[in-house]
This record gives structure tokens, C-alpha cells and sequence, in this order.
């Protein structure tokens, strides 16, 4: 019995215990708004391919939580997570409105090996929410070789703001979507068939 006595002791401890910190009230993702249809059939034989690299991010977006910069601060969104890195998100956004809008095949990193053709990479540089002007901010800039010799890279910036308020859990989510998919579509017009 007195081997018991420890365990006996801890379990009115057991509700307080936890591990990790507490969810938050929304688990947020990015949607494209142009996809390809389901069943759609895509042939490197017949259109171009390109291979969308995940792109570069600063320290303060390589986190799950949504950052809000005003002047020289960064705080983050209450209640608000990415439910996978925002920057693998936005590549995914990518990649679905590039085939849709432009045609060609996007090709994996692992599909790529041996004939990536175009290959678009570049930095997520904001993705997150301007506090002085209560926008939602994506800025992309992105890096285009587009022959497979590699010689020649262009390179674009990309922006869309989209007004945002008040800015919580629940109405960052659908402005950060709306700006990532003007940028998603401005790069796929860039890009071209």
C-alpha cells in the first residue's frame, strides 16, 4: 500500500498537467480559387513544366501564428494558427493557380529530378497583418529560371493588401487567403504558359 501512496498523492495533480500550450480557437489554411478540375489530365509530353520551390521566409513568419507588425513591433495574432507553415501553404496556393491558370505542369522537388524545366523559388517576405494600416499583407518575391540551362533568372515583386477588420482569429484568415491568391495569380500571369 505505501508504493501506492505517490501515485494516490498525484492524481489531483493530473487535470493541472498539460503539455504544450493551449489550443487556439482557429487552425487556419489557404484555399485556392483556381484549381484544376478533378479527373483533369496534365502531360509534360504536351504543355511545360515548372517546379515551385518552398519559398524563403524571415524568422518572424517561420512560426504557425499570423504576425502583426506595427512600426518597428511584431505581435502575433490571439487565438490564430497556420495549421502548416505558411510559406509550404503558399507554395501549395501556388502551385494549384499556376497549373490551373497558366497549363503547365507543376512538377514535385522528388518529380523534378531529372527535368525540373521552369523553376520558380523567391521570398515570402510578408504574410501577416500591418497594424498601422489594418491590412492583411502578402509580399512575394520571387525568382524565375525559366530555360533549363539556368543562365538567366528573373526576378518580380509581388503585393496585395486586402483591408482587414477588426484584426482577430476570425477575419485574418479570409483576408490573408484573398491576398495570397491576388499574388498567387499576378506570379501565374508572370510565369505564362
Amino acid at each position: 500500500m505505501k508504493r501506492y501512496i505517490p501515485l494516490l498523492l498525484a492524481l489531483p495533480l493530473a487535470g493541472c498537467l498539460g503539455f504544450g500550450g493551449k489550443p487556439p480557437k482557429a487552425l487556419l489554411t489557404l484555399t485556392a480559387t483556381s484549381t484544376l478540375p478533378v479527373g483533369s489530365t496534365q502531360d509534360s509530353a504536351t504543355a511545360s513544366t515548372i517546379s515551385i520551390l518552398v519559398p524563403a521566409v524571415p524568422q518572424a513568419l517561420a512560426v504557425a501564428r499570423i504576425p502583426v507588425t506595427t512600426g518597428g513591433q511584431v505581435a502575433y495574432v490571439v487565438n490564430a494558427a497556420w495549421v502548416e507553415a505558411p510559406q509550404r501553404l503558399f507554395a501549395r496556393l501556388m502551385s494549384d493557380t499556376i497549373a490551373a491558370r497558366t497549363g503547365r505542369v507543376v512538377l514535385s522537388s522528388a518529380q523534378a529530378f531529372s527535368d525540373p524545366g521552369a523553376r520558380l523559388s523567391g521570398e515570402l517576405r510578408n504574410f501577416g497583418v500591418d497594424g498601422s494600416t489594418r491590412e492583411a499583407v502578402v509580399t512575394f518575391d520571387a525568382a524565375l529560371i525559366r530555360g533549363a540551362d539556368g543562365n538567366k533568372v528573373e526576378k518580380k515583386r509581388f503585393e496585395a493588401r486586402v483591408p482587414v477588420s477588426p484584426i482577430d482569429y476570425a477575419t485574418v484568415g479570409p483576408a490573408l487567403n484573398q491576398a495570397a491568391n491576388q499574388v498567387a495569380g499576378e506570379v501565374a500571369d508572370w510565369v505564362g504558359k
